[in-house]
């Protein structure tokens, strides 16, 4: 019986230089006897960003035999510029080693063709997968495990702590803000995205009044100490007078009760839409895909649904979401509400 070829995995470069490592270099031999997935992505890419989110769980749980590198290539010229990927690094949490990659040598090696693609890489140092898009980590956390096994009852599993460097933390009121919402008082409300929380400035723009949100990553309602957000966009007053989040990585509605510090949730599970998953209900039940900007118009709140490329609608009488136009296509096509393509 034919026996399939072996494919050694090209190694790693890129003009950019590593990110996250201390500016120590890295060459894929340094990293043999560990797993490695390499993600090639870019930070415009609302896709890349839903997998940066897929492969957090991943990332903990397998900490010691798993070492996760983003390969960051660019789509658009900006995204080669090297100061806008570390600020992208942070902004997005990526607490892995990223590999500036500007001119897509390493892309171009591992014959990638999509962003985002993910590369599983054994601990001999060979290719054993690579998938295109969203929604493989669950495939790739089976085949992590198998690999670990194999690779145990062989010898050549290394375990140990990964190359992940932590940058030091910069002291400011505010990290890559989001939005920002003038309020009655002339004050502003804020989205403090990378901190996952709402600041609330006095009408000098620097002023801090309250914060809104422990600061850690999570999906919780209650009081301005208790709710959690998950990098927090856009923001828009409701009749009622409560200010909609767009609660972006949570995949939710949120609203702040200005008067209580009070934070509920509007609509979503917090679990990602997906296709074949409704696309209108009641707002609590129904799927959303990384809400990131808001507007009251009409009698209805109107919502950016980037993860899909379609604006939706929050009807707050009804307690009811729904698809308004778009098609989930990623692109820009005129033509009716069931025609049009979006794109984020």
């Amino acid at each position: 019986m034919a026996t399939r070829a072996r494919v050694r995995a090209p190694e790693l470069i890129g003009k950019g230089g590593w990110l996250n490592t201390g500016d120590r270099q890295y060459t894929l031999s340094e990293l043999r006897g560990r797993i490695v997935i390499l993600d090639f992505w870019t930070f415009c890419c609302v896709n890349c960003l839903h997998v940066l989110d897929e492969l957090r769980e991943l990332e903990e749980k397998h900490r010691d035999t798993v070492v996760i590198i983003g390969v960051h290539s660019p789509k658009f010229v900006h995204e080669a510029d090297h100061q806008a990927v570390v600020d992208a690094v942070e902004r997005y949490e990526v607490h892995h080693p990223v590999l500036d990659d500007p001119e897509l040598a390493t892309w171009k090696q591992y014959a990638v063709r999509a962003w985002p693609t993910l590369v599983v890489i054994d601990p001999e140092g060979y290719v054993v997968a690579q998938h295109a898009g969203e929604g493989h980590a669950h495939a790739i956390e089976k085949l992590v495990e198998e690999l670990e096994a194999e690779h145990a009852a062989k010898g050549t599993l290394r375990r140990g702590d990964g190359p992940y460097v932590a940058p030091e933390p910069v002291a400011t009121h505010l990290r890559f803000p989001g939005k920002a919402l003038l309020l009655p008082d002339g004050g502003f409300l804020v989205s403090d995205t990378t901190r996952h929380r709402l600041v609330e400035l006095d009408a000098d723009g620097e002023t801090v009044r309250r914060h809104f949100g422990t600061g850690e990553r999570g999906l919780s309602d209650g009081g301005p100490d208790e709710a959690r957000f998950s990098e927090p966009q856009g923001l828009a007053v409701l009749p009622d007078g409560r200010i909609a989040v767009a609660d972006t990585v949570n995949h939710a509605i949120r609203a702040l009760d200005l008067t209580t510090g009070v934070v509920t949730t509007l609509a979503g599970t917090g679990r990602q839409w997906w296709q074949g998953s409704p696309t209108s209900g009641p707002a609590r039940e129904v799927d959303l895909s990384s809400p990131w900007d808001l507007a009251w118009f009409g009698d209805r709140l109107w919502i950016a649904m980037a993860g899909v490329h379609q604006l939706w609608t929050y009807d707050p009488e009804a307690g009811s979401v729904g698809v308004a136009a778009g098609t989930t296509n990623e692109g820009l096509v005129d033509g009716s509400v069931a025609e049009a393509w979006f794109a984020q």
